[in-house]
């Protein structure tokens, strides 16, 4: 049976004791090149200072120069749309941005160590006590920034026994209607953050939160192999743009 959750009627998760025994509209985009002196990011950056560039614009001051076959501000903006601001700032493992995004490993080595200066720099010295998420509604309002990405994104969210988020990943990047599964990249953080459970999500940049007999199979095998791991998976959210729905399988 399908479920679709409706934002005032909460659904609880439960975590369970798996401990074993032995026995839309297209932009007109601009290249560098095409655009006016002034109006080219670092002469902006210089003569008004960054708060008045985009973050598109601030990126492709950071990446500097493009490659042979994208300009630097066209592999910016695509790079902004198609990972999200959020996936960019958390990203930490530049091979990912690498082979999702196809950019140059110099480049993502870049903006991976871009965003760990400002982690470093201006991370406050008492942080506030993260998220507890409890119910699908609150898994969508977290990642609520992946509803209008234009490929399909997979995120974990990795919770203490308290149900408190301890990390989120970007875990992969998929094509406008299809993405690929590893049940170890499900996993691996998992066992890096010794998380006691995992809530999967996934956009449908198509608006229609309905689950696929794919994802339907895909997240009975997580299931099974979060059993035998001792990690609760909690819910398969499918994010839409303008609501949400569990992948339709028993979760306990």
């Amino acid at each position: 049976m399908e479920r679709t959750y409706i934002m005032n009627q909460p659904t609880l998760y439960t975590q369970h004791d798996n401990d074993l025994v032995l026995d839309a509209p297209r932009e007109k985009e601009y290249r560098i090149k095409d655009l006016p002196a002034e109006e080219k990011p670092r002469e902006k950056l210089l003569k008004y200072g960054p708060g008045h560039l985009s973050a598109v614009e601030l990126f492709a001051v950071l990446l500097n120069v493009g490659t042979m076959k994208e300009d630097v501000l066209s592999m910016s903006r695509r790079l902004i749309k198609e990972y999200g601001d959020t996936g960019i700032a958390n990203q930490k493992d530049p091979k990912k941005l690498e082979s999702m995004l196809g950019i140059p490993l110099a480049k993502a080595c870049q903006v991976v160590a871009c965003f760990e200066l400002g982690r470093r720099f201006f991370q406050s010295p008492t942080p506030t006590k993260p998220a507890a998420i409890r119910t699908p509604s609150q898994v969508f309002e977290y990642l609520k920034e992946m509803r209008d990405l234009p490929k399909e994104h997979l995120r974990g969210i990795y919770l203490d026994s308290h149900y408190q988020v301890i990390h989120n990943e970007l875990i992969s990047v998929g094509s406008l209607n299809s993405n690929i599964i590893h049940p170890r990249e499900v996993f691996r953080p998992a066992l890096e953050f010794s998380a006691s459970a995992i809530i999967l999500a996934h956009n449908h940049p198509s608006g229609i939160a309905k689950a696929s007999e794919q994802d339907i199979l895909i997240t009975r095998q997580i299931i099974e192999a979060g059993k035998i791991l001792g990690i609760s998976v909690l819910d398969h959210v499918i994010i839409a743009k303008e609501n949400f729905e569990s992948v339709p399988v028993e979760y306990n």
